[in-house]
């Protein structure tokens, strides 16, 4: 089997789960979410982009059932044992046959919680499987097990995050000699991707973030490139992703030379994100984190310009997107503990002006104070043209 983590760590995983499911009453657990699948059995593919579902049993007893597609999948990435398949035809509902599968599972009347929050159960299967589950028992809100499960993470996945952060690093080292006058977002991204293949990564879950001139102040993906100008600016946001793990950073650079505005917006985003390092501690919660950035951002007189968000957790995730909760936004309770891999971006988008500023980067929290796991320093980065 192709598993990157030993026996070892998905037993302590599912042992972590049964007593979180135990506590709740849970005599059962519908996982729908593909990093809950992985995260407590290794098994890895996009086929939860169609229905799936893996059933934990409050005595550690597990039973996936998928495609007859990723049948070899699970066989070969995962420690599953049971595998039941649905079988695609017209007019098959694969929620009724979850349903038959749970009886068989000797499950009818029992208290199941079932991860709705989640890209792998779309509105339409929810809708089927709460209709079919109205009489089978009592159905609970299990979203959130085991994902705040996912949030602390152990020795042996803090390494993967660290190699994802070393991959990071790399992707920016690839980039930079490509960011000058006439320089090509496409050749830019490739640098960035590459040196993320070759150094042993995988596809992030959601795409880079590359944007120069105007597109600079977005803060998505969008299609279509443009070559550089001689004193122009390039947003990019990517992560390094090691097993799934990510690393994520974001920088806007610079070529020919800073304007003043760059320069204030700069100094804005290094400050902010110099105090939410230092909010970044136990004691603290996420809210705290992110009332740090605000305070900056109001000090530099920023407020308007600013997001309200300011970052979030990172661990292993699937596509649409790398971003984990909990996230730095007003009034969050979650508090922040050790153990954390948790990344902060600082944007700055002035639309008045069409000047743009990020700057981030991905953080282990620890007992004190958290370490940043890129080895890049925080100075604005502008290339000669």
């Amino acid at each position: 089997m192709a598993l990157h983590f030993e026996r070892s760590e998905f037993d302590a995983r599912r042992d972590r789960l049964i007593i979180e499911m135990a506590e709740k009453k849970l005599d059962a657990i519908l996982l729908f979410a593909q990093e809950s699948m992985y995260w407590l059995t290794g098994y890895d593919t996009f086929g939860f982009c169609f229905f799936q579902c893996l059933v934990v049993k409050v005595d550690g007893s597990m039973t996936l059932m998928t495609r007859s597609a990723d049948l070899r999948q699970a066989r070969q990435t995962s420690i599953i044992e049971n595998i039941v398949l649905w079988t695609d035809r017209e007019g098959s509902n694969p929620a009724l046959e979850l349903r038959n599968l749970l009886n068989d599972l000797d499950l009818l009347g029992a208290r199941i919680g079932v991860e709705y929050d989640t890209h792998g159960l779309t509105a339409y299967n929810g809708r089927r499987l709460d209709e079919l589950l109205q009489t089978f028992g009592q159905i609970a809100d299990a979203s959130g097990i085991v994902s705040r499960l996912r949030l602390f993470k152990s020795p042996a996945e803090i390494k993967k995050v660290e190699r994802a952060a070393e991959l990071a690093d790399a992707a920016l080292d690839a980039a930079l000699p490509l960011i000058k006058q006439g320089g090509d977002e496409g050749a830019i991204l490739a640098a960035m991707q590459g040196a993320i293949f070759e150094g042993g990564g995988d596809y992030p879950a959601n795409d880079f973030i590359i944007g120069s001139g105007s597109d600079a102040l977005l803060c998505r993906y969008k299609s279509g490139r443009r070559k550089l100008n001689k004193n122009d600016q390039l947003t990019l946001e990517w992560a390094g992703i090691y097993n799934h793990y990510h690393a994520a950073m974001m920088r806007t650079v610079l070529t020919g030379k800073a304007s003043r505005r760059h320069q204030e917006l700069f100094e804005a985003a290094r400050d902010a994100l110099l105090a939410v390092e230092k909010a970044m501690t136990p004691g603290n919660t996420f809210g705290d984190v992110f009332e740090a950035h605000a305070r900056t951002m109001e000090a530099h007189g920023l407020t308007k310009h600013r997001l309200n968000a300011c970052g979030y957790s990172l661990g292993a995730r699937f596509a649409p997107s790398w971003m984990d909760m909990p996230m730095f936004y007003q009034g969050n309770p979650e508090p922040i503990a050790p153990d954390m891999t948790l990344f902060a971006h600082m944007i700055i988008m002035d639309s008045e002006t069409e000047t743009a500023m990020t700057l981030g980067r991905t953080y282990l929290t620890t007992e004190t104070q958290p370490r940043p796991l890129s080895r890049h320093d925080l100075d604005l980065i502008v290339t000669s043209s």
